[in-house]
């Protein structure tokens, strides 16, 4: 297999993965009839539980040679871009699609640029602020197309907003302070790092005290478990390959297939996605693209 073809198919299983994410938190929370079987807080904990389980393996060899400060950072980095956003995820889909959530993921992108500026004194460009405002003027109308929902709806798209701002902050963190350490070795780390407040969580929640013998609870903890192994895992893994294989900015573009996957989803689901949510997921990645071109050097000006 080629190194062009194996990018592609890489890319395409990680729109995959990470497209299905949002679903797969609707099928840890509810049952095929909508009824609640686990709560956002036992799902969120499963998924961080089920990924540091699998990188448990890794993590003797990836702690090899790190300073402690370096090891602080990427645990850090382990609360901040994956334990926090998971259960902000799960508690915002208790209340919106995840069709609104997959598109509101997109604006991930826009905040790496505004909290580098404000945060990290990345430099930018006239064309990075235009992208900027861009996107949030969609985030904006993708708001204003839900505005037919009550109040509290638009409230818990808040928690997207507030994942994807943590989301910007990690990577930027990651890029300042991580350059040396591989994905696997973050991933390992970080993941394995969340195992004890994830299983706090299970315990406070009364995971355990539930009738998980159940059809519905053993099959919500296996789409929970699915997520943490797959949306979290893995997808950070193949992530990393195609990174290494294809370059950060063809990586990048993953951001425009996840929130389609997420609304092909959501047409399954039952979810209604209108033209208005369409369009303003559309500015939202113009917005995006506009603000990753890479800008051209003065020899081609």
């Amino acid at each position: 297999m080629n190194n062009r073809l194996l990018s592609w198919l890489l890319f395409i299983a990680l729109c995959i993965i990470w497209g299905s994410s949002f679903i797969l938190m609707k099928w840890g929370m509810y049952d095929a009839w909508q009824r609640p079987v686990l709560s956002p807080w036992q799902v969120a904990a499963l998924r961080m539980l089920s990924a540091g389980l699998v990188m448990l393996p890794f993590l003797i060899r990836s702690l090899k040679n790190l300073p402690p400060a370096t090891i602080r950072y990427v645990l850090l980095s382990g609360w901040l871009g994956s334990f926090f956003p998971a259960f902000l995820f799960c508690i915002a889909e208790t209340r919106i699609d995840g069709a609104l959530t997959g598109s509101l993921n997109s604006l991930t992108p826009l905040f790496v640029i505004i909290t580098g500026v404000l945060f990290f004194r990345l430099q930018t460009s006239r064309a990075k602020i235009t992208g900027v405002l861009t996107g949030l003027a969609g985030s904006a109308l993708l708001l204003y197309a839900n505005t037919s929902q009550p109040p509290a709806y638009l409230a818990y798209a808040g928690f997207v907003v507030l994942a994807t701002l943590f989301y910007g902050f990690n990577v930027n963190m990651v890029h300042q302070r991580l350059k040396g350490v591989s994905s696997v070795q973050i991933a390992a780390i970080a993941f394995t790092g969340l195992i004890p407040p994830s299983l706090l969580v299970l315990l406070f929640t009364g995971y355990f005290s539930l009738p998980l013998t159940q059809s519905a609870y053993a099959l919500s903890t296996l789409a929970s478990t699915v997520l943490g192994i797959f949306g979290t895992a893995l997808a950070s893994v193949l992530f990393y390959i195609l990174v290494k294989k294809a370059g950060g900015l063809f990586a990048s573009l993953v951001t425009y297939g996840i929130p389609f996957v997420a609304i092909l989803w959501g047409v399954y689901y039952g979810e209604k996605v209108t033209w208005m949510q369409v369009i303003a997921l559309s500015v939202i990645l113009l917005g995006v693209y506009l603000a990753n071109r890479p800008e051209k050097s003065s020899q081609e000006k």
